[in-house]
């Protein structure tokens, strides 16, 4: 796509990365040949779009005249997380699951917290319907009762979750669950599918299933944001959504499955530490203002958990990546003894730290102190240069710590340290062959945004002797589609991933297989 001016034609090569974080909104633009041509960080809003606007403005500004040749955003955050966290903007959703008789004993939502259950469920419902593992009906759908809870929800509920037993093998009743939904309630209330969402395991899809349909109106938010910014400057972009994986999705697309958007934050950073170093196999360190993010790049993409991850004391079982969380960051909160965290001062670091002439020690300080960060800007008082210099060498345990959980002992790869914070890392750490710190390192979230491919994943069961070969390449053609559906260019699209899984207990031999593909973004 070019952008015709009384000039002549100005190419659209630009693309520009977000990030929101809980500490800083982060920017770049880069040039088609990867190059960082704007860069800004600036704090986050309660209300995410004022941060959003302004690191938007930051780097447009920079960019002049060439403003013009911006052809994508690409944006990665966390407002979907806190909304759950927070229990605020979240949809009122009907929870239907097609599994009766032989799923009645645990109803929808049972195992959530309280508050978050009153929050989110309108009405629960356990309907007849779902497959047994072979593909055999449980029971059939019985579309009189499914029109009867409809309608007892018709202007309660913002949106529909549909369930049924072993749908991500057997979705035809899920598909017909929903036609039946929209002839009674129309287009206007949005339905998910646990097929499209979840993996094999039923409460942990179905919980991430009406998750999705809680976060609509917290995604459309967003996006409302983000397109008021660019229509202020007169940009008609193709704009992105960051997710899990650590690739992108089209914004029809993440409006539909926003709960794929909860992990992006780490996986941006994974992926932008990849392009800055140039490697494909390594540990990764995010640093932020309020912790530490550790995750293993494995042939260029995230390595992905092998458990469920749990959202605001909800269990879910789509793939996220494998990170583990530390309380240590530029911001965390040093106690008189040397303590380090969990508080931090977040966003605030420049009001509250000592080195920025405010009366609270932090890591910052500490980094300083040891000659690991800027000079000191203000004075650090004596009597807390003790307590300092102990929470350096607590920290430095923290990391070491973290890194040997994350690589099992392994000791023979290099730690990329990245993130604002990422001077508190040691050029020297226990358990890594080296440290690398990227240029631009401290916007690498931002960064991995804006060089995302495009992704689509199917999980099934398929069976283990005859026609399994026919199910992998059935499985990969889906998969692929649905990169395509994403927004990738058709010609690009390859499988990147085919795992298999036994399963055991069944009358016939089967495997739980997983397929993803991945491409670049198609031409504008």
């Amino acid at each position: 796509m070019a952008d015709r001016t009384s000039g002549g034609t100005v190419a659209r090569d630009l693309r520009i990365g977000v990030d929101v974080g809980g500490t800083n909104t982060d920017a770049v633009v880069l040039s088609a040949k990867g190059e960082v041509l704007a860069r800004t960080k600036q704090a986050t809003s309660a209300d995410v779009s004022s941060g959003l606007h302004a690191a938007l403005t930051a780097v447009l500004d920079q960019l002049g005249d060439d403003v013009r040749r911006v052809g994508r955003v690409m944006l990665g955050t966390t407002h979907a997380t806190n909304a759950i966290l927070e229990r605020r903007g979240l949809g009122k959703v009907a929870a239907i699951r097609l599994g009766g008789p032989a799923t009645t004993s645990v109803p929808p939502a049972q195992s959530w917290p309280a508050d978050l259950s009153a929050a989110i469920t309108a009405r629960t419902a356990v309907l007849p319907g779902g497959h047994y593992v072979d593909g055999r009906p449980i029971s059939k759908l019985d579309p009189g009762a499914l029109r009867a809870v409809l309608a007892d929800v018709a202007g309660e509920a913002d949106a529909i979750a549909l369930t049924s037993v072993f749908s991500p093998a057997f979705a035809d009743q899920e598909i017909e669950a929903a036609e039946i939904a929209r002839d009674e309630l129309g287009d206007a209330v949005p339905i998910s599918m646990s097929h499209e969402i979840g993996t094999l395991g039923l409460l942990e899809r179905e919980n991430a299933t009406i998750l999705n349909a809680a976060l609509y109106r917290v995604i459309s938010a967003v996006w409302d944001g983000l397109q008021h910014t660019l229509a202020e400057r007169g940009l008609d972009v193709t704009t992105y959504f960051a997710q899990n994986d650590g690739t992108l999705m089209a914004i029809d697309y993440a409006v539909r499955y926003p709960v794929l958007t909860i992990g992006s934050g780490p996986a941006n950073s994974i992926r932008g530490a990849a392009f800055l170093s140039g490697l494909t196999d390594a540990i990764i360190a995010d640093v932020g203002g309020t912790s530490t993010d550790f995750g293993v790049l494995y042939a260029g993409f995230p390595r992905e958990s092998s458990a469920g991850v749990e959202i605001g004391g909800v269990r879910t079982n789509f793939r996220m990546p494998d990170i583990l969380a530390l309380a240590l960051g530029g911001g965390t909160v040093i106690g008189p003894d040397g303590a380090v965290g969990p508080q931090s001062v977040g966003y605030r670091i420049t009001e509250k730290a000592l080195t920025f002439g405010g009366d609270t020690p932090t890591m910052t300080d500490a980094g300083a102190l040891a000659g690991r960060g800027a000079p000191a800007g203000a004075a650090i008082p004596e009597r807390l240069r003790g307590a300092l210099g102990a929470a350096v060498e607590t920290a430095d345990q923290m990391l070491a710590d973290a890194v040997d959980r994350m690589t099992l002992g392994k000791t023979d790869q290099p730690l990329i340290a990245v993130g604002g914070g990422s001077f508190l890392i040691p050029d020297t750490l226990a358990g890594v062959a080296e440290v690398i710190r990227p240029a631009h390192g401290d916007v690498a979230n931002a960064v991995g945004a804006a060089i995302a491919m495009v992704s689509g994943t199917i999980e099934t069961i398929i069976p283990a002797g005859e026609g399994r070969r026919e199910a992998i390449a059935e499985a990969s053609d889906a998969a692929g589609r649905r990169a395509v559906q994403a927004g990738a260019d058709p010609a690009g699209v390859e499988v990147v991933e085919i795992t298999e899984v036994p399963m055991s207990y069944l009358p016939e031999p089967a495997l739980r297989l997983r397929v993803k593909a991945a491409g670049p973004l198609g031409n504008l």
